[in-house]
């Protein structure tokens, strides 16, 4: 979602330049910055970001001002009128050269230089020169931010192979094969018996259920399988998953989560150990997505 983007343009006796710069976030804050006397342009421009954006925090600025030339001077007539009343004043009660012309058009407030204001038809044509530069800018900042998001999906793809890797390996332990299995659960049972020798059957059986379960992690690495899978296919499929990909991301770390709780093997600790930091780390560059 990071991007920056900068469009420059004139017309109408203007000159001006809109620049958009995009942070993450977790929806669409947009920050719109207008020069005084713009204002008329904010809800179609809000319009336009909203329809090209979908999450960010967006700032655009415009920044614009009058080309040479397009200045009026003005008299203050009221200020004038003041001093020639002071000056008038001065003069009955002293003798005194009366006041020059350029004199009194030295005296700040007096002449006065104002931009030339728009009217409703320029005001219009304006307006759509300065909306078709926001939209080019918005143009370049998805560009970026789509060359961006290209760099983090080959990074995603890496941490996926990684993971992937990592759950074959779970799955390849020589303590996950089926002898071994019954031979961890034999000796538990064992232990059982020897602490607990008046152990009923149906108790017995119980313990041993929840023994088999918590060694089978078979459930847990067939659903890492498929999160791969959806996580590729959503990388496949492009335009904003940043969403679903973090929901993903969740599913990933309760899965190993559970693979870490189940293991009483050392190797297969270390891979839920490995597995949760690639979560992680998947997890981190999924938030720069749109």
């Amino acid at each position: 979602m990071t991007g920056f983007a900068r469009c420059d343009g004139a017309g109408e006796t203007y000159r001006w330049t809109w620049e958009i710069r995009s942070v993450n976030g977790k929806g669409l804050d947009l920050r719109l910055r207008l020069p005084p006397g713009f204002e008329y342009v904010e809800f179609t421009a809000r319009e336009r970001v909203a329809a090209s954006l979908v999450r960010g925090n967006v700032q655009a600025t415009l920044s614009a001002h009058q080309q040479p030339g397009t200045t009026r001077i003005r008299i203050n007539e009221e200020v004038l009128a003041e001093i020639i009343a002071a000056m008038a004043a001065i003069g009955a009660r002293l003798e005194v050269q009366p006041p020059t012309l350029d004199g009194i058009l030295s005296v700040r407030g007096v002449v006065e230089t104002a931009e030339v204001e728009p009217d409703e038809a320029t005001r219009e044509r304006l307006a759509g020169m300065l909306l078709a530069d926001l939209d080019r800018a918005l143009a370049d900042l998805i560009d970026a931010r789509r060359n961006e998001g290209a760099a983090i999906a080959a990074v995603l793809h890496g941490r996926l192979d990684e993971i992937e890797r990592f759950v074959r390996s779970a799955k390849n332990l020589p303590s996950r094969t089926p002898d071994a299995i019954r031979k961890r659960l034999a000796e538990q049972i064992a232990a059982l018996l020897d602490a607990a020798p008046a152990l009923d059957s149906d108790r017995l059986f119980q313990e041993a259920v929840l023994l088999a379960n918590k060694a089978d992690i078979g459930e847990e690495t067939d659903r890492l399988d498929a999160h791969i899978a959806a996580a590729r296919g959503l990388l496949a499929e492009g335009g904003p998953v940043g969403r679903r990909l973090d929901f993903l991301a969740q599913e990933f770390n309760r899965e190993v989560n559970t693979l870490c709780a189940k293991s009483n093997d050392r190797a297969l600790t270390a891979i839920g150990l490995e597995l949760k930091a690639l979560v992680e780390q998947m997890r981190e560059q999924i938030q720069n997505l749109e």
